[in-house]
């Protein structure tokens, strides 16, 4: 044992046991266990509120796992480690134990110095593992005072009996939002709650959540993360989390709490609230990467526990890292020991923290066994045998920036994907794109062309429009271009491939008819998600009409551009009652979230199929209709009796029958009702109308219905009660 405290020579050290990986406290002391495969030796480092650090050498090994029960270390001790072993970056060895790092497995991590209030590094040249400038000289310069620490944590918390909530798959309306941003302004929630897993808890907010009718929240990034220096030289902050430098730890700048540690118990008294609305938790994960970057990042933890395991190195030049992100490495997800790290933390957060699923950015990533993307990978066999993981809902990106890693359409059975030819072909349709209505059908009724033959169902598709990553919806059907000068880049940042319009004019306005055509729009789009065959995705504020001024990369804007606007002169609440009601009439007909695939064959005792479509003049679409690549409209027919599928009881599902109509065109169009479906239907929705009709504001005696006017580009929806 070595310390920079000579009084404290009486630190306890036992020889402890090599798992679970990471510090846990037992009721007395603590275990601790690091893996290396490659060091020469560990030290453990503890921590004092002075920043007094004392060290303790471990020498019990074991598979490579380093390990030492403390018996006088209990929760809200800081640590880290050093660890030693050769420097050579030209073999991909980048050991230097005067770099501190953080534990891979803490459950907890506080700021610099065992600074409690936000601020993860400060970006000395101590952090880095040469000096500036020197990329090939060794920085033996201390980092301790300019890193995190990591903390030892209390596992003991009351779940009150709280569990998982398991809503099926093919029920969820998913809510995606960023903790901080959701209630960083909201003026019913207490300011000191504000922006924080508190404040996500608080009622005003569960409240929001429960009226729009939302099952689940995908919170963004909420692993620790780090803001990387670049950004703070320009006074910017990594806004959305995709830096995580600790899995297992929730993000400490999330926390109203300043007690250290806090952040974990207040992570699940969230999930503990949440989960009393009925509202699953559901967190967007990176392990596809790590904040530390490529060759030239600092020294922050994977790094310098063992390089040339935790990431994939370039096979000829291990100097440098495998990069399929565009953030700079990889994470070697054909170690055994990365592998193992992924999925302890996945199953920390089910088990300990009651998370619901997780939705994996850039998941290709992950699949990727030599250079391409594997189906069969090793880290798709081992969360489908896991029992834990393999339950609850996996989301994934399904692709990367490398090469071949767009892959939808292509992950195992037990996956739901991010639909992003959805989002395309939506986003085409509504702007009048030709040639788009058998794309569009496909998409409308779950994309069985990309999830059937391998056995999936249409739940396997997650649907949506829009996303963080992007133009919000009021930005969608307002900008042409993205503006995002805010970002510092020179307008280089940011997809130039938004398939946006403006309407008339770029961005605000006062005109009136740009305006009513922008309203009409967002109802359109929300109403074709929420309609859809498949899960929908509502990117938190498209309901209130959340604005970032044109900005399709507000990854680094921690401020009001990212940050909802609760004020109500942002608030557009005409269509926050749209979508509450979409997503209410959703819930209430089992024919929009069905659990199997559309037949196209006739029903008993009704005459017709399940599903029909049909032209304007109300006959039946042919091969020859799909292909006339001016046509912008369609109807599609939905048998209520044609569901299939018993209910939870075993009795037969039935709804009512509908006609969803839709009209991309600019002009009116008037849509004859096929003869065929009979009649007694009824509008239920219009958006050129307002959107949904409520029917006492229909005249009782008028006669049936047998044609529908639809303004240019609007949605009708009618229904037949069963």
């Amino acid at each position: 044992m070595t310390t920079t405290d000579p009084a404290a020579q009486d630190v306890r050290a036992w020889p402890g046991e090599p798992y679970p990986l990471g510090a846990t406290f037992d009721g007395v002391g603590t275990n601790f266990s690091l893996f290396s495969e490659h060091a020469d030796g560990v030290e453990l480092c503890l921590f004092d509120d002075d920043g007094t650090e004392t060290r303790v050498a471990i020498h019990e090994v074991t598979g490579y796992c380093w390990h030492a029960y403390l018996p006088d270390v209990g929760p809200g001790q800081m640590y880290g480690y050093r660890v030693h072993g050769p420097y050579d970056p030209a073999s991909g060895k980048r050991f230097n134990p005067a770099k501190l790092l953080i534990d891979p497995y803490a459950k907890a991590v506080t700021g610099v110095a065992g600074d409690r209030t936000p601020g993860m590094i400060d970006w000395d040249e101590a952090v880095f593992a040469y000096p500036f400038g020197e990329p090939d000289e060794r920085n033996d310069a201390d980092s301790a005072p300019f890193v995190p620490r990591s903390i030892v944590v209390n596992p003991w918390f009351d779940w009150e009996g709280d569990r998982q909530l398991r809503t099926p798959m093919h029920e969820s309306v998913i809510y995606e939002v960023h903790v901080k941003g959701f209630t960083a302004t909201h003026p019913d929630v207490p300011e000191e709650l504000r922006g924080t897993y508190a404040g996500l808890a608080t009622e005003p907010a569960i409240a929001h959540l429960r009226d729009l009718g939302v099952t689940a929240v995908e919170l963004l990034p909420v692993h620790q993360f780090v803001h990387h220096s670049h950004l703070v030289e320009k006074d910017l902050r990594n806004y959305w989390g995709y830096d995580s430098i600790a899995y297992l730890a929730p993000h400490h700048e999330y926390a109203a709490t300043d007690r250290v540690g806090g952040q974990v118990q207040e992570f699940k008294q969230m999930v503990r609230a949440l989960h009393a609305a009925g509202i699953e938790v559901i967190l967007d994960v990176v392990y596809n990467h790590t904040g530390e970057g490529n060759h030239m990042g600092p020294h922050l933890s994977l790094r310098g526990v063992d390089n040339e395991s935790y990431y994939r190195l370039v096979d000829d030049d291990p100097r440098y890292y495998m990069d399929y992100t565009g953030t700079g490495n990889s994470l070697n997800a054909r170690s055994p020991f990365v592998l193992q790290l992924i999925m302890d933390s996945l199953r920390y957060w089910v088990t300990e923290m009651h998370v619901d699923g997780f939705r994996f950015d850039l998941a290709s990533t992950l699949a990727r066994e030599l250079h391409d993307v594997d189906k069969l990978s090793a880290f798709f066999d081992i969360i489908q045998q896991d029992p834990v993981i393999s339950q609850v809902k996996l989301i994934a990106e399904p692709w990367d920036v490398g090469e071949g890693g767009y892959q939808v359409g292509n992950f195992p059975p037990v996956w739901s994907e991010w639909n992003g030819l959805y989002r395309d072909t939506v986003r085409d349709f509504w702007r009048g794109e030709p040639a788009t209505l058998g794309e569009f059908a496909q998409r409308l009724t779950g994309s069985s062309d990309l999830y059937q033959s391998d056995t999936r169902r249409p739940m396997a598709s997650i649907n949506f429009v829009t996303a963080h990553d992007g133009f919000t919806l009021a930005d969608l059907v307002s900008y042409n271009e993205k503006h995002n000068e805010a970002n510092g880049e020179g307008g280089n940042d940011g997809s130039d491939d938004n398939r946006s319009w403006n309407h008339g004019a770029e961005g605000p306005t006062d005109d009136p008819e740009v305006l009513a055509l922008r309203a009409r729009q967002q109802r359109n789009i929300l109403a074709t998600v929420l309609l859809s065959q498949g899960v929908p995705m509502v990117l938190g504020g498209d309901e209130l009409g959340r604005t970032q001024g044109g900005n399709n990369n507000a990854y680094c804007q921690d401020n009001e551009i990212s940050w909802f606007d609760w004020s109500p002169d942002a608030v557009d609440a005409d269509l926050l009652e749209f979508a509450q009601r979409a997503i209410a009439f959703r819930r209430a007909h089992p024919v929009f979230r069905r659990r199997r695939w559309f037949e196209g064959q006739s029903i008993r005792g009704t005459g017709l199929e399940d599903i029909g479509w049909f032209r304007p003049d109300g006959e039946e679409m042919d091969d020859e209709d799909w292909n006339v690549g001016h046509a912008r409209s369609l109807a599609v027919f939905m048998n209520g009796k044609g569901i299939r599928t018993p209910g939870a009881q075993g009795e037969p599902i039935v709804d009512d029958d509908f006609l969803v109509v839709f009209n991309a065109a600019p002009d009116e169009v008037t849509f004859t009702l096929p003869s065929a479906l009979g009649d007694s239907w009824a509008v239920q929705m219009d958006t050129a109308r307002g959107g949904w009709i409520d029917p006492d504001d229909e005249a009782a005696d008028e006669d049936p219905v047998t044609e529908v006017t639809l303004e240019g580009r609007s949605m009708v929806l009618l229904t037949r009660p069963r």
